[in-house]
């Protein structure tokens, strides 16, 4: 059964009840799947999945939150090569910030695509200001990346 990881970076738990409820959708496509609300680099690097999404919220100034700081450090700071991994990003902000609207989530697609990962798709931007529940706006992207993507295997 391959294997999808879940990459959580959340300040107030958002991002986590979004990746708790996509969950069962990738079990349901047939992938074993993790959250992982402490991420680290060695998650994604010594125990590869076959595919990863992050949800990630951004706070202060287009900030990382607390939690995802540490992975996002070492993967900057360690660089390993991501050629050959495959991810979907989920970013929640507040388009009320303007520039820094969804800053975390686009420093790390960039972050990942200069490491050589591939995302597949579109990125997902929510925004507090149009959508109070994030899970609104991403369950239904969750579903249609899904068979997009061709990402069914069960």
């Amino acid at each position: 059964m391959p294997m999808l990881k879940i990459f959580v970076g959340t300040m107030y738990g958002g991002a986590l009840d979004v990746a708790e409820q996509a969950a069962p959708l990738f079990k349901d496509a047939g992938y074993e799947t993790v959250v992982l609300e402490q991420p680290t680099l060695e998650d994604l690097t010594q125990e590869r999945p076959d595919l990863v999404l992050f949800c990630v919220s951004t706070t202060g100034s287009g900030d990382f939150p607390g939690n995802f700081v540490p992975f996002a450090r070492a993967l900057d700071e360690q660089s390993p090569s991501l050629v050959g991994l495959r991810y979907g990003l989920i970013a929640m902000g507040d388009s009320s910030y303007g520039d820094t609207f969804c800053g975390a989530g686009r420093r790390l697609d960039e972050m990942l695509e200069g490491l050589g990962a591939t995302r597949l798709g579109e990125r997902l931007e929510v925004d507090a200001m149009e959508t109070f529940m994030a899970d609104d706006a991403a369950l239904p992207w969750v579903e249609e990346w899904i068979e997009d993507q061709q990402l069914q295997v069960a």
